[in-house]
């Protein structure tokens, strides 16, 4: 007969909340569910205004490397009304000797955003395309994303304006360091506080043969396409993480956790999180 080990975390947990009847977990749970559904008018609210946003024509010519050749911006719409694309941080750049994040792998945070999209023919069947984008040439990305077992399409801007554009490279070089809508804040010296490759997504709309941009997001903007953070906001630890409002004494860390997903088992890594509030 097999013999259920101890886990590692069937300790007990300190300062839980506390332990009641069903009926008054009831209550408390119908109380919540009040919440949650003003919150759900509030998103559909908030919705409704996005539509309504005002849109910017594109009127550069945007050139983009994939793996069927050479495409400008409205070929990646693929003949759809709509294009999405994500801001898939992975730098051009060779890495210094005897290190390998972030210049020969795509970044772990958005790793983990394209292990969380969705099977791409639902949003074709809404007339919208999506695809990755980086700055890294083909030549690097090609391996990566066969490694990571992913089929969604992902072109290299490498050579255009786009990031930089897009605010997703910050190079004062070429233009004014900004992201999320802000100024990027300097040290005392007039250092940046980060630069290079970031993450965003916008969203692009074809209307009588001309191309509008009609949004763009960044940073914890980025949060809804997270559906494993999702699942773990409704346990009873989320997503353990410190900044999280959690009863005193519940497990959580400080460090940037992500993996790429064939790396859990690997030794803890220092990285860096690629959002910035």
């Amino acid at each position: 007969m097999n013999v259920m080990q101890p886990h590692p975390q069937d300790e007990a947990l300190a300062a839980r909340p506390p332990v009641v009847s069903r009926e008054d977990w009831l209550k408390a749970r119908q109380a919540l569910l009040a919440k949650e559904k003003a919150f759900t008018r509030q998103r559909d609210a908030l919705n409704a205004e996005r539509r309504r946003l005002p849109m910017v024509e594109v009127d550069k010519e945007y050139q983009f490397e994939t793996s069927q050749g050479r495409r400008s911006l409205r070929d990646l719409f693929e003949g759809r009304r709509q294009l999405v694309i994500y801001h898939f941080m992975f730098s051009p750049d060779d890495p210094p000797p005897g290190q390998t994040h972030p210049w020969s792998e795509g970044c772990p945070g958005c790793s983990h955003l394209a292990d969380n999209l969705p099977h791409l023919s639902h949003l074709h069947a809404r007339g919208t395309s999506f695809t990755m984008v980086s700055r890294a040439p083909l030549s690097k990305i090609m391996p990566f994303k066969r490694r990571m077992g992913w089929t969604m399409p992902w072109a290299s801007s490498y050579g255009s304006d786009f990031n930089a554009d897009f605010h997703v490279t910050l190079d004062p070089t070429v233009a004014l360091p900004e992201y999320n809508y802000q100024p990027v804040p300097r040290s005392p010296g007039g250092e940046l506080s980060f630069s290079g490759e970031l993450p965003g997504l916008s969203c692009f709309l074809q209307d009588g043969g001309r191309v509008y941009h009609t949004y763009s997001t960044y940073s914890r903007g980025l949060d809804m396409l997270l559906n494993v953070h999702h699942l773990l906001d409704m346990t009873a630890l989320g997503r353990q993480e410190e900044w999280e409002d959690s009863p005193p004494g519940w497990p959580k860390t400080s460090e940037f956790w992500l993996r790429h997903h064939d790396r859990y088992d690997d030794q803890p890594q220092a990285t860096a999180s690629c959002c910035h509030d």
